[in-house]
């Protein structure tokens, strides 16, 4: 199987597959840059909050971490270089800030070297990625509350 494909042989016009890519990196380079603009919580949640969010009422509500507990403190870890932090801070947030990374560095390359992004699209396995980040959602927001938040 081919791993190069030109952006105009690809599945999409060769502008909306550049608008794919450039939009994918544009969009990684603003989460990670208001990511690098605060400090990771040392709570281990809460960092959302630095982002001008409101605290999340899931705790008080329920008497438990809520399923993304964690998630913007670990992506921050991970962007302020401290990926042991970030895995166990939440290894969900951990996982999805590697993952939306390492995606904004392959369409960075793509629109470099004139590939077309669309077709990673293509290839992507999408319902094993589903099933398996929802697995590691839930087994993540287990772990956050037995740790206690």
């Amino acid at each position: 199987m081919t791993t190069f494909v030109p952006v105009r042989e690809g599945p999409l016009p060769w502008w909306l597959d550049r608008a794919l890519a450039a939009t994918v990196v544009l969009s990684a380079a603003l989460v990670v840059a208001a990511l690098l603009a605060v400090e990771p919580d040392a709570r281990g949640y809460g960092t959302h909050e630095q982002l001008g969010l409101r605290p999340c009422g899931w705790p008080e509500h329920y008497g438990m971490p809520c399923p993304t507990c964690g998630v913007t403190t670990a992506a921050c870890y991970l962007v302020h270089l401290h990926p042991w932090q970030a895995l166990v801070t939440q290894p969900f947030g951990a996982a999805l800030a590697a993952v939306g990374i390492v995606l904004a560095c392959v369409a960075a390359l793509d629109l470099v070297r004139g590939r077309a992004f669309a077709v990673r699209a293509y290839r992507f396995r999408m319902a094993t990625w589903v099933v398996a980040g929802t697995a590691l959602l839930l087994v993540s927001w287990w772990y956050k509350a037995k740790a206690g938040g």
